[in-house]
């Protein structure tokens, strides 16, 4: 039995006073043999846990007793600085049972106070997932970088970028780790360059550095990542001007994002028709619109006709009845 499984089924009993073993087990991810077992050493460790039995019956904590164990640790008090983590990237960094042990203290404090507010708890009613919709299960070590991260080293990277078929090496100065949109980021600071967002399912291999982390930051972590979306996200050298069927609109507000700059229903005798203008930094990033089929006809640049249209021809060459 671990510690923190004996504080967490602790705290659970004090926020609750009781609870059946069923409901334990589910709270705490282990079997019920397991909390039945856990309950016994408890018992004869001489703390105030009993079992009742019968219909009514459960795991109980002796009415009255107050155990301190609301107060937080070092870890606890930091995992309070990062209050938009959901449980799956909780896992990722490894913090996954720190949060639930705040979680938990933090209800025990609140029902330990007695009731101060008849109404629901915004916890209670809100529910937060950062993963992306169908995004594949983040398989790069999240907590083994932020460990590394913690010692302010320079790293030694392996990292292959967007399109490349190799990845290359260098060293960086690291800021720290980024979540976006179910993603991971390493923000660092290359030698030759300023930050980069380095997505971590193309980072390969780090390696630290005795060298310690310089100071030549351009501001702190968020501050800097904040600036690296918003400059990813204005970057435009292509403006395109394109239709799309009305019903599909919401669609395409939802899958091109920022990059989507205006919309608009069309008036006769175009009705039934939005006009979009979407911006793009690389003419090869405008394949996206392809998806839509022919619910969206761009309209403007040539040079996007073009592209598309090759494109276009390429993959029904693929797809031809007598294509190999």
């Amino acid at each position: 039995m671990t510690f923190d499984r004996l504080v967490s089924l602790l705290l659970l009993l004090e926020a609750r006073t009781r609870m059946t073993v069923p409901e334990l087990a589910e709270a705490l991810g282990v079997s019920e043999r397991t909390v039945r077992r856990d309950v016994a050493r408890l018992a004869l460790a001489d703390l105030p846990v009993f079992t009742e039995r019968g219909r009514y019956g459960g795991v109980v904590l002796v009415p009255g007793t107050q155990l301190d164990l609301a107060r937080l640790g070092a870890r606890e008090t930091e995992l309070l600085g990062l209050p938009g983590l959901d449980a799956g990237q909780a896992a990722q960094l490894g913090v996954r049972e720190g949060q639930q042990r705040l979680r938990a203290k933090l209800d025990a404090h609140r029902r330990r106070g007695g009731p101060t507010d008849s109404r629901a708890r915004i916890a209670d009613l809100v529910h937060v997932d950062n993963s992306a919709w169908f995004g594949p299960e983040h398989r790069a070590s999240v907590a083994g970088l932020l460990a590394d991260l913690r010692e302010r080293r320079r790293l030694s990277v392996r990292y292959r970028s967007s399109g490349a078929l190799e990845a290359r090496a260098f060293d960086v100065d690291p800021l720290g780790l980024f979540a976006k949109s179910g993603r991971w980021y390493l923000v660092a600071e290359r030698d030759d360059g300023g930050p980069r967002l380095l997505a971590l399912e193309r980072l390969e291999s780090w390696t630290l550095l005795d060298a310690p982390a310089t100071a030549r930051r351009r501001g702190e972590l968020a501050t800097v990542a904040d600036r690296l979306v918003a400059e990813l996200e204005t970057r435009s050298s292509i403006v395109v001007d394109a239709v799309i069927d009305a019903a599909r609109a919401d669609l395409a507000a939802r899958i091109l994002g920022s990059r989507l700059r205006a919309s608009a229903p069309l008036p006769a005798p175009d009705d039934g028709l939005v006009a979009l203008t979407i911006a793009y930094d690389d003419i090869r990033a405008a394949r996206q619109l392809l998806q839509f089929g022919p619910a969206l006809e761009v309209r403007s640049p040539a040079s996007v006709r073009a592209h598309l249209r090759s494109l276009a021809l390429a993959t029904a060459a693929l797809y031809a009845p007598d294509a190999p």
